[in-house]
């Protein structure tokens, strides 16, 4: 499976983004200097962490005989804007870590929840992508 999106600028902190027919807006705040018009990206970043999470977890969850009653993913992420922002520093420029925090209502066991959630975390193709190098070409 093929992922595409395709991005339109539409000033300095905003762009369109286009995929298979829907189109969504990144921005940032104006305390960062946007309109305020719509998410950052490293808030879509945690965003499609959780909807990954909760796509895969309600597959394992089929596969395993488990039924979700309710599903509620808080993510939170830390980040340094220093250099982005050009500065000199050790730090990175993504999150220094994102923290999860999962609250399910099933009709599993708190074991076979856990069980639940460590294949989620195995099989999660944005987790594997936030936690592992991902090897990005840029093509002009």
């Amino acid at each position: 499976m093929d992922a595409n999106v395709h991005a339109e600028s539409k000033n300095p902190t905003k762009v369109e983004v286009n995929v298979r027919g829907y189109s969504f807006e990144i921005d940032e705040p104006e305390s960062h200097g946007g309109t305020g018009s719509a998410p950052n990206p490293v808030e879509y970043e945690l965003g499609a962490l959780t909807g990954c999470f909760n796509v895969v977890a309600h597959v394992v969850a089929k596969e395993m005989g488990v039924n979700i009653e309710s599903l509620e993913i808080y993510a939170s992420g830390e980040l340094n804007p220093a250099k982005f922002q050009g500065k000199e520093t050790e730090d990175r420029a993504g999150f220094k870590h994102i923290e999860m925090n999962i609250e399910v209502e099933s009709d599993a066991d708190a074991e076979t929840e856990r069980e639940l959630f460590e294949k989620v975390e195995a099989r999660c193709p944005v987790r594997d992508n936030i936690s592992h190098e991902t090897p990005v070409q840029l093509n002009l």
